[in-house]
């Protein structure tokens, strides 16, 4: 593993929003087969590393390569071997689930898209479903339409943000042993999550994040606005 080139290098990362230091020398190399699980409580910055490791937010200081380029989410080589779940996602209201992934396939030049838009319907349990607008959707439901956006796209890395969020029991351990899987074939994955039991199935290093010492903790819930 480790004499494998990196997916993902970040350097000293530092983010502030006004006066409140978010995230200050963050660090991390991701090497293909990899999942790194950053943990921490709400507040800590996982949020906006996430979103600066994807090219969401830019970082005031430091820098972020995705196989040594530059991190760009508008680089068209990063986004063919990018996928990511960060934010709830809007949905466009008048596609149905099933056009939503195949667009999605279609748009990244997947081979056969059709098999693997049934591939993936079938595996997040929403064959019933595929029909319906994502609006008409319970948010469990809505939450597996987004993790699906992920797995119909070519990837080779793949960054998750509380991926378990509004998943029941059954879809914690589904979601689990299919992120299992993809590591297994040699993706490189980060996730932040709160749950114990994904990160000690999923992750094989962990990294605890911290606010910066002496910086006002920033609610997550916050994130969606720009911070923490």
């Amino acid at each position: 593993m480790a004499s494998r080139a990196p997916v993902l290098t970040a350097t000293d990362l530092t983010k502030s929003y006004g006066p409140s230091r978010i995230v200050e020398g963050f660090s991390l190399t991701v090497s293909p087969g990899e999942a790194v699980a950053l943990t921490g409580r709400n507040g800590a910055g996982k949020s906006t590393i996430l979103r600066m490791l994807v090219g969401a937010v830019r970082p005031d200081e430091g820098r972020v390569e995705f196989e040594g380029l530059r991190m760009s989410e508008t680089n068209p080589e990063i986004r063919k071997g990018m996928a990511s779940v960060i934010d709830d996602l809007d949905f466009f209201p008048d596609l149905s689930v099933v056009e939503h992934l195949d667009l999605l396939a279609r748009a990244h030049g997947v081979p056969d898209p059709e098999a693997i838009v049934d591939e993936v319907l079938a595996e997040v349990q929403l064959v019933p479903q595929s029909g319906q607008l994502p609006g008409t959707l319970s948010s469990g439901q809505r939450r597996r339409l987004a993790l699906g956006t992920a797995f119909v796209r070519p990837r080779r890395l793949l960054v998750l943000d509380e991926p378990e969020q509004r998943l029941d029991v059954e879809g914690v351990a589904w979601l689990a042993a299919r992120l299992k899987a993809e590591r297994a074939r040699g993706l490189a994955i980060v996730l932040a999550s709160h749950e114990p039991y994904l990160v000690k199935e999923v992750a094989t290093r962990i990294v605890a994040v911290h606010p910066p010492a002496g910086a006002e903790a920033v609610a997550d819930a916050v994130a969606d606005g720009g911070a923490a």
